[in-house]
């Protein structure tokens, strides 16, 4: 049988990324280009800065990784985009770019959605079916629950109703003078600390929706850093102090997290947990959901470091819409909020 070869593209946030992959699934280059050091001196994402470097970076991202799939751009016979949630400004540079491209070689246009793709990102390490199951999407612009019924049915159970568990962890390691990105160096600053060290609030902890507030652990941080005068609040030293509220703030994260993930499996009665998203890199994170579903009964599914963070090999979910012939118009837009 002959192969049908993707091309797929992702500029929703600040990483530019192309992925060639097959109608098998079969993943032949997944190639990202970081965008960490044009943000670092701003402390988080600058939208225009990020669309202005995608602009820049998404054509020889595209090369290469036609070149290390070995296959030649008139070999593909399909183009997935991530085309919502994300910064309409650089979700437009991807979208663009793929329109032309399916126009320019008369294959498909396949949309996808960044916040599902990230669930297929498990599928895709498994290497089997994974649906039904709930769905967690822990990332710097997200935190979502889903009752995910296939890999194109998706139920939203709960999301954040302010700060994602990655903004919080970008806001934190700023308080605390970490640097950016923020996960990797409180992650880093907490495994010198002790996480019982502060007692700080899980918001909606025993509540029976399944919703998440990372806000209030913010401004606890803040306080227990500054104490009532906030307004001179300055990063501590280097030291236990510094460890201490690290460690204790990513617990009580893992903490909510968790107890939202396993109050999903027992709601829904499934069996499958799938996690997705650039916080899930943390340690102490997966170390506490693999505890978790151990517990429960349930598997877990959570994919390589390669594949949390932003990437295009997880739109290989544009296969299954391809399969339907679920194709999209040249008329596709960018939108950067979905409901």
């Amino acid at each position: 049988m002959t192969r049908t070869y993707f091309l797929a593209l992702e500029t929703s946030c600040d990483e530019t990324a192309a992925a060639v992959f097959t109608d098998e699934l079969d993943v032949l280059a997944n190639v990202v280009a970081s965008q960490t050091e044009l943000h670092a001196r701003f402390g988080g994402v600058v939208p225009e800065v990020a669309a202005r470097a995608h602009l820049q970076q998404l054509l020889p991202v595209i090369d290469e990784a036609l070149r290390t799939a070995g296959v030649r751009l008139d070999q593909i016979g399909g183009i997935a985009v991530h085309n919502t949630p994300g910064l309409v400004g650089a979700l437009l540079v991807g979208v663009s770019a793929a329109k032309m491209l399916a126009l320019a070689l008369e294959v498909p246009l396949l949309a996808v959605n960044h916040i599902e793709a990230h669930i297929y990102a498990c599928r895709l390490a498994a290497g089997r079916d994974i649906f039904p199951c709930v769905g967690l999407v822990v990332s710097g612009g997200h935190t979502t629950l889903f009752h995910c019924r296939s890999a194109l049915q998706f139920e939203r159970l709960g999301a954040t109703r302010d700060d994602a568990a990655g903004e919080a962890f970008d806001k934190v390691a700023s308080l605390l003078g970490l640097g950016f990105p923020g996960g990797p160096a409180v992650e880093r600053e907490a495994a010198g600390g002790n996480p019982g060290a502060h007692r700080f609030p899980r918001a909606l902890l025993h509540d029976e929706r399944l919703d998440f507030s990372f806000s209030g652990l913010k401004t606890a941080v803040l306080y227990a850093l500054a104490g009532a005068n906030v307004a001179k609040a300055s990063p501590p030293p280097p030291g236990q102090q510094r460890a201490d509220l690290a460690a204790s703030f990513q617990q009580a994260v893992v903490d909510v997290l968790v107890a939202k993930s396993r109050q999903a499996l027992r709601r829904t009665g499934l069996k499958h947990l799938a996690v997705g998203g650039g916080v899930v890199a943390n340690g102490c994170l997966r170390a506490a959901l693999e505890s978790m579903t151990k517990t429960e009964g349930a598997e877990l599914f959570i994919p390589p470091l390669k594949l949390c963070t932003d990437n295009a090999a997880m739109a290989a979910v544009a296969v299954e819409k391809w399969r339907r012939q679920e194709w999209a118009s040249l008329d596709l837009d960018a939108i950067a909020t979905v409901g």
